[in-house]
């Protein structure tokens, strides 16, 4: 017997329905304004024809105010896994054309039923936000729904990779979703992601500020911190999100998408040696060094606006992806401060949960000095660093570029916070302090008696850094594995990292450690 029409029809008006959301008058009118919809979004993500989903002829189940007349196509999320350049990844996509994408117990229970299969089978997971909010007509259950998924996004975190992509509105409860998830991207003049919206600052404080000041891109990228990267439009994010994927593994279980080069490269980059200023006193460019050390300069940038004196991201060096933490001398003289500390502390913690190698270079004066920042917990903020890399177990290795100074040079993984190599350029100085400071305390008498205290200090200092300070003294002393040229960087380094892929560090049995949050 043949299958009835009646039902492939039947089926085939649900499936419109549900490819239609809110209707295709609302889809047309998002895309004449330039936002792609929920299905747009997921259909650039995917490659075309790998798209499952999941949860299509969902409906919401609510009966209160109404809503029992109502049809929620989908219940306002789209759901489901595809390919990404060959890779499964799951995915779901918050529909705005129906009901503003609010949250129920349906729409919730898809996005956890779909975070449970991503765990399962251990692929990527990638949501786009674009929600009202809470659906004020179920009540309880929109918040119960909201618990259920930021329990998921906290079972899956470690296990999985989770990227948040915040296309459209995120407000209030739902911001916390993509605060759990790994890595954030915020769309220009169609986003939003805040707490408390102006009007509830004014009411509840009397402060008046603006959207732009609180929930937009540029304040969540560059002040907060809240966001890893900004897009010009939905297209972006989409891209941007897959590069992530081309350097990051699909779970913890498995190594990263290395492509090693059949051979490591050793020869000689002299432009490396150029880049280096003659006086010690001249700032350093590193995102130049760090253009020179990796594949065909392409480099990553991970919270490129926020915290400017620290630079981290993903790079391939000789194949091998990478994760790099970089002092940035243009920007508050390279030194550690609150923010620039949580965001590599941030930073170390994925890459060593999702075994990607660390590079780090060196160029550090220390800690900032000031009230602000010790009021602020500077101290429990630098301790974020000291203990990320010092629970981190993927390779490590550390190129000391110039100055490493005090505590803030533990801080950068040196031997003693268990980095597995430590290589020094010949401009390295490996002190408590800088010259200058510790000869005017140690040898403060001898300076003031002089008959020219300038030309004795200038004295003393270089005495103080030729005795103490050069790399030669701490690799004497093992703390430095090698002092190489410059020019040499990109083959020791390729090397080293090549030669500890194969690393196994045990640690003492437990449920983890107390990371002085």
């Amino acid at each position: 017997m043949a299958l009835s029409k009646t039902l492939l029809q039947d089926l085939e008006k649900r499936r419109a329905a549900a490819r239609a959301g809110g209707g295709e008058d609302k889809l047309e009118a998002r895309r004449k304004k330039g936002v792609m919809t929920a299905r747009d979004r997921l259909a650039a993500l995917f490659q075309p024809g790998t798209f499952l989903e999941q949860g299509m002829h969902a409906d919401h189940d609510c009966h209160n105010f109404g809503m029992e007349k109502k049809s929620l196509p989908g219940d306002g999320v789209v759901a489901g896994t595809g390919m990404v350049d060959g890779r499964l990844v799951a995915a779901f996509s918050q529909d705005f054309t129906v009901s503003g994408g609010s949250l129920g117990r349906i729409h919730a229970k898809k996005i956890c039923d779909l975070m449970e299969y991503a765990m399962k089978v251990g692929c990527p997971i990638i949501g786009f936000n674009d929600s009202g909010g809470a659906r004020i007509q179920e009540g309880d259950d929109s918040l119960s729904g909201y618990g259920q998924v930021f329990f998921r996004n906290v079972l899956v975190s470690g296990v999985v990779p989770q990227i948040a992509i915040v296309s459209g509105p995120c407000a209030g409860g739902a911001a916390y979703s993509p605060a759990l998830m790994d890595f954030i991207i915020m769309v220009k003049g169609t986003s939003n992601m805040f707490i408390c919206g102006p009007e509830v600052i004014q009411a509840v404080t009397g402060q008046k500020c603006t959207m732009d000041e609180i929930g937009s891109p540029a304040a969540n990228a560059g002040v907060s911190g809240n966001v890893h990267f900004v897009a010009d439009n939905d297209a972006h994010a989409v891209e941007i999100a897959r590069k992530i994927l081309t350097f990051i593994p699909s779970n913890n279980l498995v190594d990263p998408p290395h492509h090693p080069t059949a051979r490591v490269d050793m020869a000689l980059d002299e432009e490396l040696n150029k880049l280096v200023p003659e006086s010690s006193k001249d700032p350093l460019d590193v995102l130049k060094v760090i253009h020179r050390l990796v594949d065909n300069g392409d480099f990553l940038e991970v919270h490129q606006a926020w915290a400017k004196n620290m630079i981290v991201g993903f790079a391939r060096i000789q194949g091998i992806s990478t994760g790099i933490i970089a002092n940035n001398p243009l920007v508050k003289a390279g030194t550690l401060d609150i923010d620039s500390s949580d965001k590599a502390a941030r930073f170390i913690r994925f890459c060593n949960v999702f075994n990607i190698p660390i590079l780090t270079l060196v160029d550090v004066p220390g800690f900032m000095p000031g009230v602000q920042q010790e009021r602020g917990g500077i101290i429990r903020h630098g301790a974020k660093m000291l203990f990320a890399y010092a629970a981190a177990t993927v390779p490590k290795i550390t190129v000391i570029l110039r100055k490493a100074y005090g505590g803030a040079y533990l801080a950068m993984c040196s031997a003693d916070m268990g980095a597995d190599a430590v290589y020094a350029w010949p401009t390295a100085e490996i002190a408590v302090m800088g010259a200058e400071g510790a000869a005017r305390i140690l040898y403060k008498r001898e300076i003031t008696g002089a008959a020219d205290p300038k030309a004795k200090e200038a004295e003393v200092v270089k005495q103080y850094r030729e005795k103490f300070c050069t790399p030669y003294e701490a690799a004497k002393k093992g703390f430095v594995t090698d002092v190489i040229v410059p020019s040499e960087t990109r083959g020791v380094v390729a090397l080293a990292i090549r030669n500890t892929l194969t690393k196994r560090e045990t640690r003492p049995p437990k449920k983890h450690g107390t990371i002085p949050l």
